[in-house]
């Protein structure tokens, strides 16, 4: 049985368990769900499966993207059920899509450019979209077809992305470290004014900060959301190794000074540098 055949029949089976769970013999857990019941759970497989893939774990993302799929299968179960689309119409609108967008595979040799690097694909990616924006009948704009659900750092990252794709962006990468050192100088000045903090004002340019920070990470061909995940890890661990090492010594943190906080964190960066 080949791949696809084998993925077919899998996937088949998976479509009419989630059925008999729905039917009137089925699970009743699983009959009280609605589409929006199930979103917390379709957050939770999707980070599941970030951390198998930052895990280089292969059986734990085999897992976890069954689970992800399962979560998906769920969602158009109840679509179905509704009435508005199955799961068939759901693949059968990302292969269409998939076939649409990649015309420099599809449609070879049909007076369709040759694409030599990913730069080039991921323009004419967006080309393809704003045409069919263009078809919609909904109002579309470039940038609204990003899902304001993403996380705020990744949204910012994807909107850099398609304002780019039509020539807004900066001329050099430096342009955007000077853009982030204005931000900066802009919110120490809303700390520095006398009297409590505005903040308001705070809020905006933390906003334009970390937006700005965003874009600069686009530049460098690095997707902000994985950079600050390991970054977290990377702190935790730390900071797991500070409060060992302060507990192994008899003390607490509370009761010690921030210049020996600070000290004995950076004994241990020292000593684990690989980190």
């Amino acid at each position: 049985m080949s791949d696809a055949s084998g993925a077919a029949a899998e996937f088949t089976r998976l479509i009419e368990i989630m059925a008999t769970l729905r039917g009137p013999d089925g699970c009743p857990w699983d009959r009280e769900q609605t589409i929006d019941s199930l979103k917390p759970f379709v957050l939770e497989e999707a980070y599941e499966v970030i951390d198998a893939i930052d895990a280089h774990d292969h059986d734990g993302l085999r897992e976890e993207l069954g689970d992800f799929v399962f979560e998906a299968v769920f969602i158009a179960q109840l679509e179905a059920e509704a009435g508005h689309f199955t799961i068939a119409d759901s693949i059968r609108s990302i292969a269409d899509k998939l076939i649409r967008r990649h015309p420099h595979v599809f449609k070879r040799g049909q007076d369709e450019p040759v694409l030599d690097s990913a730069g080039q694909v991921r323009v004419r990616w967006e080309e393809i979209k704003a045409q069919e924006r263009g078809g919609s009948p909904k109002p579309q704009t470039l940038l609204s077809g990003i899902a304001t659900a993403l996380p705020a750092l990744l949204r910012a990252y994807h909107i850099g992305i398609r304002a780019a794709s039509v020539g807004f962006e900066w001329s050099t990468t430096r342009d955007v470290v000077a853009k982030i050192q204005e931000e900066v100088d802009e919110l120490r000045e809303v700390v520095a004014a006398p009297g409590p903090v505005d903040a308001v004002r705070a809020e905006e340019e933390m906003g334009d900060l970390l937006f700005s920070i965003a874009q600069l990470s686009r530049r460098l061909g690095i997707e902000p959301e994985t950079a600050l995940r390991k970054a977290d890890d990377k702190f935790t661990k730390r900071f797991g190794r500070l409060e060992q090492s302060i507990t192994a010594s008899g003390r607490t943190m509370k009761e010690m000074t921030l210049d020996e906080l600070e000290a004995e964190w950076q004994r241990l960066k020292s000593v684990q540098h690989t980190d």
